[in-house]
């Protein structure tokens, strides 16, 4: 069986400062319609994790910045 270890970070609104996000007054946010060289601001944060192995699971966007949840694979699980 394969074995993951997970990983969460947290990215404050600032550090997206080139990556332009939507939030309500209600505090739902979205990324829609981003134009191009906005995607590619995130496309590189997630490049960079990829590159150490680590895969995203799900980003989930606030008023106040960004939490994201990874995870990567280490190998098979030695239990079974």
């Amino acid at each position: 069986m394969k074995a993951f270890e997970y990983e969460i970070t947290s990215h404050s609104a600032d550090s997206f400062k080139d990556l332009v996000y939507f939030c309500t007054s209600e505090g739902s946010c979205s990324v829609e319609k981003l134009p191009s060289h906005q995607l590619e601001k995130m496309q590189d944060f997630l490049n960079e994790r990829g590159r150490y192995g680590w895969e995203l699971i799900q980003a989930s966007f606030g008023k106040d910045g960004v939490v994201v949840f990874w995870k990567r694979l280490i190998g098979d699980d030695p239990v079974r």
